[in-house]
């Protein structure tokens, strides 16, 4: 039975517990401190737990505060939060990177700037797990310079005719949609050309090469697109209005690297001294160590100021700051800070005990794989050097850095780019 959209928070919190108990199983304990680095998922797997998703769906408690005409419930953060509380102890749906890129990042660019059309066609499939989502934002040729992008869209009458490359694309392989900046216009500044799409990997055109990382790992993607044609229809936003879209996209994509802000209203409590450390430690043989407990003190105590941040910024947005979402950049930074901090502790803490382990060890294996993806955070979704520039220019009301390109069209910024790599001054 579905759950009344106008019962109070506790009966709603009544009927979910009832449904968990019966629709899912428990938690064994050894997925709440997963490696970070073995997130590649088998096409089979990525089946189940889109079935999963879909009995969550059809129970009523996927997209708990979405608009009902999107396939959401139309409720309360609240009654949100205290689904997410009774579901903890649950194997709930998980669909990789890519599941939490769908409704984290994807849906929301789509809730802002999409056509009721689209929205009414793609947003319940979402929330069903019927469609996965990925981002097709990085250019291979343009770096970290994402308004650089030159994979191009050209109209063909009602469709676009799409030519180019993406890559970083974080599950691409099971998904079924990406969102995909394009270029549309060379002969205005950089940032004005630029246009949104709905691509399908299926389609023809669209190809999907897995990238093996230094773990071992093929979660990223590469695509390519030869004239693969892409209707009107599926067109994100104004043409043109690529580079305001792309603010949505970062400002999510960026909390949800970062982890959720903190929105109870509670002051955050320190909490147990860094649980994996100090396992490591006895591992190691190493718990009365005077250097292990300070590297155990110092993760302790980063830990806790990331929690503390969080929810200093959470209040911040909700009491109307006017630096918005330009707020996260904070709490990513700080994790690209200390996470790799905490990864270099855990090896020395542990030497050998941090990368070596038996057979089917999860968390022996976490340390290892923790210190190889330790820069991660810190490049995806834009780079710490980014975040500084956002928080000067957009919080702290510094100068914005000198821009020559601001008077060329990205054309002749190209053709000036060309020039100087050939010494032609």
């Amino acid at each position: 039975m579905l759950p009344d959209p106008q019962a109070d928070v506790q009966e709603f919190r009544e009927t979910a517990r009832a449904w968990l108990a019966q629709n899912l199983e428990r938690r064994s304990g050894q997925e709440e401190r997963s490696a970070r680095g073995l997130t590649h998922r088998t096409i089979e797997d990525i089946a189940t737990q889109r079935a999963l998703q879909k009995r969550v769906y059809e129970a009523g408690f996927a997209g708990i505060t979405w608009p009902v005409e999107y396939g959401g419930q139309g409720l309360t953060a609240d009654h949100e939060a205290a689904f997410l509380d009774e579901s903890e102890p649950y194997a709930m749906p998980d669909m990789g990177i890519a599941g939490v890129v769908t409704i984290k990042v994807c849906a929301e660019v789509i809730l802002r700037h999409a056509s009721e059309e689209f929205k009414r066609r793609h947003l319940p499939k979402m929330l069903s797990g019927e469609e996965i989502w990925v981002e097709f934002f990085s250019d291979s040729a343009a770096g970290s310079d994402l308004a650089g992008v030159v994979t191009t869209a050209v109209r063909d009458g009602d469709d676009w005719i799409l030519n180019g490359e993406k890559v970083w694309s974080s599950g691409a392989y099971y998904a079924d949609f990406g969102l995909c900046l394009a270029r549309t216009n060379w002969d205005v500044a950089k940032h004005k050309g630029l246009t949104w799409f709905a691509v399908a990997t299926t389609q023809a055109g669209v190809t999907v090469e897995p990238l093996r990382e230094i773990t071992g790992d093929i979660e990223f993607c590469r695509e390519t697109f030869d004239d693969a044609r892409i209707p009107d229809s599926e067109r994100i936003g104004e043409e043109g209005s690529g580079w305001q879209v792309a603010q949505t996209a970062l400002r999510f994509e960026r909390e949800a690297s970062s982890g959720s802000l903190t929105t109870g209203t509670k002051i955050p409590r320190p909490g147990p001294l860094a649980p994996d450390l100090v396992e490591l430690a006895r591992r190691a043989g190493r718990s009365d160590d005077s250097h292990a407990r300070q590297l155990i003190a110092k993760a302790h105590a980063d830990d806790f100021a990331s929690r503390a941040l969080g929810e200093r910024l959470s209040r911040m947005m909700a009491a109307g700051h006017p630096a918005g979402g330009a707020l996260i950049s904070y709490v990513k930074l700080a994790r690209g800070i200390v996470e790799p901090v905490h990864a270099k502790a855990a090896i020395e803490i542990g030497g050998a005990a941090a990368v070596t382990w038996p057979q089917g060890d999860r968390l022996g294996a976490t340390f290892a794989l923790d210190y190889l993806n330790s820069r991660v955070t810190a490049i995806a979704g834009g780079t710490n050097e980014i975040q500084r520039n956002t928080l000067g220019e957009r919080v702290l009301g510094l100068p914005r850095e000198p821009n020559v390109e601001q008077q060329l069209t990205f054309r002749e910024s190209q053709d000036r780019a060309r020039g100087l790599s050939k010494g032609q001054g």
